[in-house]
């Protein structure tokens, strides 16, 4: 666990950084207007959301005022245990209590959808012992049907492709009849992800998830996005847009290791209303971990 919080910490160390630079440790001796100024204005900064910033802010500024809170060090304190609680409830795990589980994951090309999808399948084979098929269903490009085969080898998992041009509905279609047939517990699905502007490509991921219910009832059990924590506030609109058409459950974030603005893993959760499932914090496959909404705020703001 120590190394665990340790990589997490060194990962989120860009963000830290730019935030510690607006956040002295005086800053929360004298709470002045100036002061919460500064802080909504740091955070702002870290892409936390204006929203929840001021959501959050507002709060504290009214605990401290109250009386209920006092000292630097339990603010700061108090601080992160607001931003934990925004950002959703601490155990959002997947779903994966139905037999097939069946997990769609939908994103922007780019965003490490794929590799996600391959990291997730060696993570259910090789921690949980599930056994997984993964559905090829991003049959417009075949560099991703590629990419996923070599991950599935990798993780020990089977792989249903259709051709490439070929109907994504109907891979899916075929990869739960093979897990149904052959016992699987989970079928992990790729989806197409060019540009969220594509009107078609949201007419195309709701046809799939129309064809994944039909061929299983209550499929898909889970619709995770992908969002590359790099894009900063432009990932939240993508979240908006493909929620309208796909019925998002949760999201993974990835690249924070490679961004100063990794308070957008608390915009999302806050402002969209989807627990952040999974971050990706690395190129390892041990970097792919569960969302931990105390711990991330804490590594995000800690000392």
């Amino acid at each position: 666990m120590a190394t665990s919080w340790r990589r997490l910490r060194e990962t989120l160390s860009k963000s830290r950084r730019a935030l510690q630079a607006e956040l002295s440790s005086s800053l929360f001796e004298q709470l002045d207007d100036e002061a919460w100024e500064r802080l909504e204005e740091a955070l702002i900064l870290a892409d936390v959301g204006a929203r929840t910033t001021a959501d959050v802010v507002r709060r504290l500024e009214a605990e401290v005022d109250a009386g209920s809170v006092r000292g630097a060090d339990a603010v700061r304190e108090r601080l992160v245990e607001l931003l934990a609680e925004v950002a959703g409830p601490d155990d959002a795990r997947i779903d994966l209590s139905s037999r097939p589980a069946v997990v769609m994951v939908v994103g922007v090309n780019g965003t490490g959808k794929t590799t996600t999808i391959g990291k997730l399948a060696w993570h259910l084979r090789d921690e949980l012992g599930l056994s997984v098929i993964v559905a090829a269903a991003d049959t417009y490009r075949a560099a991703a049907i590629e990419q996923l085969e070599a991950w599935a080898e990798r993780a020990g998992a089977e792989i249903v492709r259709g051709s490439p041009g070929g109907d994504p509905g109907a891979v899916l279609f075929d990869a739960i009849a093979a897990a149904q047939s052959r016992g699987a517990d989970v079928v992990l699905a790729d989806t197409a992800g060019r540009l969220h502007t594509h009107t078609n490509l949201m007419e195309e991921l709701a046809k799939v998830r129309r064809v994944a219910a039909k061929r299983l009832e209550g499929a898909p059990h889970e619709s995770l996005i992908v969002i590359d924590a790099t894009t900063g506030q432009n990932g939240l609109r993508q979240a908006q847009v493909f929620a309208e058409a796909v019925d998002l459950t949760g999201v993974v974030l990835t690249k924070l290791d490679g961004t100063a603005k990794g308070g957008i893993a608390l915009a999302i959760a806050s402002e969209l209303g989807l627990p952040v499932k999974l971050i990706g914090i690395g190129e390892g496959l041990e970097d792919l971990r569960p969302f931990d909404a105390r711990e991330f705020a804490t590594a995000l703001l800690g000392e």
